[in-house]
């Protein structure tokens, strides 16, 4: 949708995208100043594959710090994004045959990494009336001998939800009783979450050395160009996991692990005034795409994305006499008709839906509802019988 949305506004079409998983912040002064010190000081050559020492000690202290969590630096593996950092996890643990459990909606790249890995992906469906959250007993239900990992993230990308304290805590009694599964625990919205504070399934010890949190730069400190992220594991993990990059790519960006080493150590104002803004973003959104009827949406307490459900308009026929039959469909037709980019909830595990990001400013946000309210007000007098 991103890639359509530009070729369309080549074109000369004014079209606004909300499709991209990427803030509209810039990178931290303090920590490009970082970076243009690494490169005056000739920090250009090979890294060690798990990253810098001291990076890996910034981010150990940062668990620390942020988290209450104990890990040294060799339990720490620097990549090349937080992707980078979940394909190792992955291949490392998943055998051919081996079942993933995953959460629905997941991002994108959650069930095509597991199927490089030549494991099976099973699927827990959740909807908008559970907050997209599961249960203790739909996860107990899934769980087979085959079951080696369980994948999730939160906050959540698409839909923003985030798991509570006690939440987490239910789950983990679930995992309790199934000590051979490991627990992939992506964390790369921490900082953009509006709760009280962010909770990782890696504070309970019972299950800690079976987590690999999965974290990076990219959305807390606006650094998605820069492509670094970590993992966070048991020391024997960490090992597979430095030993399977260093055939694939080696280490990540020396200037960038510089600049990583300034994001961890330099504070968190900027982290808060950005999640402030999305805050009043998010409640924005909220309350004007409440007002479109036929769109089901909830308020996500966490990352910068609404995932409403949109079925309501499937079978709808357009003026000029398309069906829309699902998401897709109705995500081309915003695009076309709307001049809005959305992303298609397909991708993402759940059909019924569409992801829309508020990384944008305000006025940009309040013209694109406005244009997605007026586009599918264009539907609503007819329908194809029967809906397809």
């Amino acid at each position: 949708m991103a890639k359509l949305g530009r070729e369309l506004a080549a074109k000369g079409v004014d079209v606004i995208s909300l499709s991209l998983g990427e803030t509209d912040f810039f990178t931290p002064d303090f920590v490009k100043d970082a970076a243009k010190e690494a490169i005056d000081k000739n920090f250009s050559y090979y890294t060690p594959v798990a990253g810098y020492p001291e990076l890996r000690k910034s981010i150990a202290a940062k668990l620390k710090r942020e988290n209450n969590l104990d890990y040294e630096f060799d339990q720490i593996v620097v990549s090349t994004g937080a992707k980078q950092s979940l394909a190792n996890a992955i291949l490392c643990l998943v055998n051919p045959g081996d079942e993933v459990v995953i959460p629905t909606p997941y991002w994108v790249s959650y069930s095509e990494l597991v199927k490089l890995a030549e494991g099976k992906s099973v699927f827990i469906n959740t909807s908008i009336d559970t907050d997209f959250k599961i249960t203790p007993a739909e996860l107990e239900a899934v769980i087979t001998p085959q079951t080696k990992l369980f994948m999730f993230s939160s906050p959540n990308n698409p839909t923003g939800a985030v798991y509570s304290r006690e939440e987490l805590a239910a789950l983990v009694k679930v995992f309790e009783k199934h000590p051979d599964i490991f627990i992939i625990s992506d964390e790369i919205y921490e900082h953009i979450n509006f709760l009280d504070k962010h909770v990782s399934i890696a504070e309970f010890e019972s299950v800690k050395d079976r987590v690999i949190i999965i974290n990076g730069l990219s959305k807390a400190y606006a650094m998605t160009g820069w492509r670094i992220g970590y993992s966070a594991s048991s020391k024997e993990i960490a090992a597979a996991c430095d030993k399977l990059q260093s055939q694939i790519t080696s280490g990540t960006c020396s200037i960038t692990q510089k600049a990583g080493v300034a994001a961890y150590e330099g504070g968190l104002d900027t982290i808060k005034e950005m999640r402030e803004v999305f805050l009043r973003r998010r409640d924005l959104v909220y309350g004007l795409l409440k007002e479109i009827q036929g769109v089901k949406v909830n308020l996500p307490d966490g990352a910068f994305y609404f995932f409403p459900d949109v079925s309501s308009f499937f079978g709808s026929i357009t003026t000029d006499g398309d069906v829309i039959k699902n998401a897709g469909d109705l995500a081309l037709y915003l695009l076309n008709v709307g001049h809005v980019a959305t992303v298609s909830g397909d991708s993402f595990g759940d059909p019924a839906s569409i992801r829309i990001s508020y990384a944008a400013a305000d006025d940009k946000l309040v013209e694109a509802v406005k244009r997605i309210k007026f586009a599918l007000e264009g539907l609503k007098n007819e329908k194809a019988v029967p809906a397809i």
